[in-house]
Parts: structure tokens; C-alpha cells; sequence
């Protein structure tokens, strides 16, 4: 069975030069379309839901150059190599690389054994030490700086016989920048490979001790954790608490935009004292982006707080009425206890048991990184990445080669460096840059081509389904099995779709569907979620919610995680939900059997 060839998918109308906007070796091409179309590619809407810029891109050759170099070079998972990727009409599509022959699994296997063995013996150290370490990087990359060009340098310069000026502060300033994202990427995937394959372990351990244990059973087993991702949600319930304590609630529900209510804040005490603790939360708590942290238009909620002064409405409404805001660790932690030492009885021998507790043990290490990392990169790091690049592009504006900041997101970063040396050049030579009489008219044209690709719809996947996925991060994370492609490529008909079972429990109630992270403020109490895929940034919204339904999303994908310690049952992975379900449906989730029944 096979999905279109990507050679077969035709470009949008008015996008054509699309192609140009990326580079040369992220595209589908003719000298390589033996192998692409041997191969299956998936829509990797989980991290890349829109149409990237030529700028974002970054992200992905970054974070796949990373997951490449860990699985296959560093660590040596056995089955699994890196996850190439492609860029068409503007959207990411990804494809493992298994590996097959059973002599260099073996191989594999041994190298793997010793070298994650040695990280998963000090692992809590080691992950101390690698919090600190990004920790250092933010610091690092907030360090950047681009100076001005003056009209002369400082004479302190000369005296001092500093040797270069402001053409190689900024030169060095944009590489510094560049070399950050790769490296943080490099550390960030030193440990999540090898998290998801201790998880994979325990799994595989599971489904051979215990052949009817459901891939949700097995989750549960490990699950009722308190991370990082956690954190900024919890400061917003701080924070409406304060609110209601301090006597000004009213401005939050009076539903103005971030900036009329933090300008409204500050014109009395009460409120500024409230402002001072949002302050105090803000950095690095607020560095939470309304996305996943791969695009750079998702903005921080310290940089944009609309998204969140509705949440804390919804808070403070919640606790006048008397609610309960916080999670209910206990009880989730005595039923991952509960259904623990009921698998445990089963098993035959001491032998057996003492495995079983063992990597159990292992996995619960680990298994807290899996969702813990993600608020370290892909929000704190990122959003203030994304704030950095602006810096970078306000010497562009001031030199006439864009109009406005956001305006350096339509280059590829390879382009930007040669944007810079055109400036310099001029700069220092005192002679007309070429950069204001090309760039604006080329950046015009390049976001209509981008208007033009975010209404495209992409198909969900391309090329061939494979008999094995091997790899435990696809399977994991993107929920990407043969099976659930078979499903994709012949839907059943009728009111029902199937999925994952990612969370426990049966919910009823009207269908929300999301296509936009800005339509999340449509979300009314009591709904079911139906969206492309859900963010853990999503995490105040979810309070409101009843069930989730996604296109895409594993058991292990930081949404079913997320859905999993807020009670809130959820079958992802159904690959049509957003298409087949209408706002305003009635609709039965029920995440228990991975079933979502239309009842209307």
C-alpha cells in the first residue's frame, strides 16, 4: 500500500519559486527519486504545523542533524538510524531510517548497551548537570550582541590597539548566534533519544511478559510526574489567586487584550504589586511560547500576554466558584501504584521481578525527562532564540534592507550571512549597499509565495508503507505504526474513528475544532478539543476541555502525557479528525479503547 509519491503532489497556485526559498539539499529532486519514493514520508505536523519560513527551517536542520548524530553515531540505537527530512510546498515531511540486517543489530546493540548503560547509572546527576548546561546556553545566547554601525568607531579603539570594530563584533556575533541553536540542539537530543529508548525497553519488556497489556497500561505504569512543563500553568494559578487577594480581578475579566490590561495594571498599587509578581515568574517561567517553539511567530507569553489574561480569567472565575485548580498527584500516583504491583504479581519467578523493578525503576528516571526537557529548548531557549534574531535584524532595517524586523524570517540563515556581508562591505567602504534594492522587493514576493502555501493542505503522508518501523521515537511520539497508516490510507466510513488510546476514560460533549493556535480562544468549558495535533503549551486551555481528539500523537507524545496527569481522556493519532468532525458535534471520546464515536 502507498500514499501519493511526493513527485506526484503538485504546487498551490501562486506559490510557484517555492522551491528557491529553501535550500537545495531539503528538496524532493530527480537524482534522488529512486530512493524518496522507496521510502515512506509522513507530515510532521506534530513540531511543523504550518508552512515554515526560509528562516525557520533552522529548526528542523538543527533538531533532525541532532536526532541523526545521537541515534546512529553516538549512542547507536539499534534499530533506528537518524530521521531524514524534506521540505514540500513549505512543510516538513520525515522518514526514518531503520536498520535491518541483524548482525548490525547486534552490534548496534552492544555499543548501546555500554554507552547508555553509563548514563542511565548516573542519570539524575547527569541531568542535573544537563539543566545547568542549557541554562549556561540562554545565558550565552542572551550575551550576543549587535552594535550599531557608527560613522566612526570610538577612539578608545585605536588607543587601545583593539585591532577590528563593529564588521567583526557583528560577523562574530552572527556566528555565535548560528553555532548556539546547533549546539543546543546537540545537547538537547544527548539526552531525549536515550530517554525514549529506556522507555522503549520497559515497553518491549511489557508486551513480552504480558502479551494483553495495552500500550496505555504500560504508560501509566510510569506516569503521575511534576515537570518543568508544568511550571509556567501553575504560576498562572499563583498568579489569579493574587489577583483575587489583591482586589483587582475585574480587569481580568473585563476580556481586554494583554496590553490594555497590564497598561490598566499599572495605574494603581494593587495592581502594580500584581505586575511585580508576574515579574517575578516571568523569566524564565513566561518564556512559554503559544506553539512548540519551532516558528517564530509563536510568541512568548512575557513578549505577548493576550493568550494567558483569558486563562487567568478562567481561573479566577473558577475560583469564585469554589474549584479546585491543582492537579491530583496523589490519586494519580496511587493508581500508577495500583496497576504497577498488579502487573508485578503476575510475573512467575523472583527472577522475573526483580528485571521488571528494576528497569521499572530505570524508565521513571527517564520517562520525567521526556516531557521536563521540552520547556528548556523548545520554549526558553527558543523564544529567546527568536528574540535574538530581531536584534540581528534591526541593523537591517536601519541600513534600508528590510522594512520590518520580521522581515529576516523570509531569508534562510545562509542568506542572512551574506545579507550581513553586503552590509558590512558598504559599511565600511562607505559605498551604496546592493541589499536596499533587492531585498525588499524579493521579501514581498517570497511572503505572497508564503501566503499562498499556508492555505495548503498537506496530505498526511507520501511514498510507501513499510512492514516495520523500527525506529522508537516514530512510534512513541508520532504514533506512527504500519497499522495506523493502513487506517490512514482507507478511513472507515461512518460516525466512528480510531486512534490511540492515550489517555484514560469516556467524556461526552460538543466538538471544538481547532485549526489555529489563535482560534484556541474560542474553547468553551465542557468541549471536546478535535485539533491537528495539541501542544503542551496548551496546558491552562486543557482545564476547560472534557476530551481531546487529535490527527496526529502517539502514546508517548507530550500531549497524551499532558492529557494523562490532567484526567482528561484522549484518543490521538486518528489521522482524520480535524476533516471528518464539525464544531458543535456531540462526540464520545472514549480513551480507554482508542474510539471516538459522533453521536450527532
Amino acid at each position: 500500500m502507498r500514499f501519493p509519491s511526493p513527485f506526484e503532489v503538485g504546487t498551490p497556485p501562486g506559490a510557484e519559486g517555492w522551491e528557491q526559498l529553501y535550500p537545495y539539499y531539503l528538496l524532493f529532486s530527480d537524482d534522488r527519486r529512486q530512493e524518496e519514493e522507496r521510502r515512506l514520508w509522513f507530515f510532521n505536523g506534530m513540531h511543523f504545523p504550518e508552512a515554515m519560513t526560509p528562516f525557520d527551517i533552522i529548526t528542523a536542520e538543527a533538531g533532525y542533524l541532532a536526532i541523526g548524530e545521537m541515534s546512529s553515531r553516538m549512542f547507536c540505537i539499534p534499530p533506528a538510524m537518524g530521521i531524514d527530512f524534506r521540505v514540500l510546498n513549505g512543510y516538513v515531511y520525515i522518514s526514518p531510517t531503520p536498520v535491518t540486517d541483524p548482525v548490525e543489530i547486534e552490534q548496534r546493540a552492544a555499543w548501546f548497551q555500554e554507552r547508555a548503560g553509563y548514563y542511565y547509572a548516573n542519570w539524575r546527576a547527569f541531568y542535573e548537570e544537563w539543566k545547568q548546561r542549557l541554562s549556561a546556553e540562554v545565558e550565552r545566547l542572551v550575551a550576543i550582541r549587535f552594535p550599531e554601525l557608527p560613522t566612526v568607531e570610538p577612539a578608545d579603539y585605536v588607543f587601545q590597539r583593539r585591532g577590528y570594530g563593529a564588521s567583526m563584533d557583528n560577523l562574530a556575533a552572527y556566528h555565535d548566534l548560528i553555532d548556539s541553536i546547533f549546539r543546543v540542539w546537540q545537547i538537547h537530543m544527548e539526552i531525549v533519544m536515550i530517554g525514549f529508548a529506556a522507555y522503549f525497553t520497559f515497553y518491549d519488556f511489557c508486551k513480552r511478559a504480558f502479551p494483553e497489556i495495552s500500550d496505555q497500561q504500560v504508560t501509566r505504569m510510569v506516569g503521575a510526574i511534576d515537570v518543568s512543563m508544568f511550571r509556567p500553568n501553575d504560576e498562572l494559578k499563583r498568579l489569579a489567586r493574587r489577583a483575587l487577594e489583591l482586589g483587582i480581578a475585574d480587569l481580568f475579566l473585563a476580556n481586554g487584550s494583554g496590553a490594555a490590561v497590564f497598561a490598566q495594571l499599572r495605574e494603581n498599587e494593587a495592581g502594580r504589586a500584581w505586575l511585580k509578581e508576574w515579574e517575578a515568574s516571568a523569566d524564565p517561567w513566561f518564556y512559554m511560547n503559544t506553539g512548540d517553539g519551532f516558528q517564530h511567530h509563536h510568541r512568548a507569553w512575557i513578549d505577548d500576554p493576550t493568550p494567558v489574561v483569558s486563562v487567568l480569567a478562567d481561573y479566577i472565575q473558577r475560583l469564585q466558584r469554589g474549584e479546585n485548580l491543582e492537579r491530583d498527584t496523589a490519586a494519580l500516583r496511587e493508581e500508577r501504584d495500583r496497576i504497577t504491583q498488579g502487573y508485578r504479581e503476575l510475573l512467575a519467578t523472583d527472577e522475573e521481578r526483580q528485571a521488571f523493578d528494576q528497569i521499572l525503576a530505570l524508565t521513571r528516571d527517564v520517562y520525567y525527562s521526556i516531557e521536563d526537557h521540552k520547556f528548556y529548548v523548545e520554549h526558553w531557549y527558543q523564544s529567546r532564540f527568536w528574540n535574538k534574531v530581531r536584534e540581528l535584524s534591526r541593523l537591517f532595517v536601519a541600513g534600508g534592507f528590510f522594512r520590518d524586523v520580521e522581515d529576516i524570517f523570509s531569508l534562510h540563515y545562509t542568506e542572512v550571512e551574506r545579507a550581513l556581508m553586503d552590509l558590512l562591505l558598504s559599511w565600511s567602504i562607505g559605498t551604496t549597499p546592493r541589499g536596499p534594492a533587492y531585498w525588499p522587493e524579493e521579501i514581498a514576493r517570497r511572503q505572497r509565495i508564503m501566503d499562498r502555501l499556508r492555505a495548503w493542505s498537506p496530505p498526511p503522508a507520501l511514498g510507501v508503507v513499510p512492514d516495520v518501523i523500527g525506529d522508537p521515537a516514530i512510534i512513541m511520539l508520532w504514533g506512527i505504526t504500519p497499522e495506523r497508516l493502513r487506517a490512514w490510507l482507507s478511513p472507515e466510513e461512518g460516525s466512528v474513528l480510531r486512534g490511540f488510546a492515550a489517555a484514560p476514560g469516556v467524556a461526552e460533549g460538543p466538538a471544538r475544532v481547532v485549526l489555529s493556535i489563535e482560534e484556541l480562544q474560542e474553547v468553551r468549558d465542557g468541549e471536546i478539543l478535535v485539533c491537528s495535533v495539541t501542544e503542551p503549551s496548551w496546558a491552562p486551555v486543557l482545564a476547560r476541555v472534557r476530551g481531546m481528539v487529535s490527527d496526529i500523537g502517539g502514546v508517548m507524545s507530550h500531549a497524551a502525557i499532558v492529557a494523562r496527569e490532567y484526567r482528561i481522556p484522549a484518543v490521538l493519532g486518528t489521522g482524520v479528525a480535524t476533516k471528518r468532525i464539525r464544531t458543535g458535534q456531540y462526540l464520545r471520546v472514549d480513551g480507554e479503547n482508542g474510539v471516538v464515536t459522533i453521536l450527532d
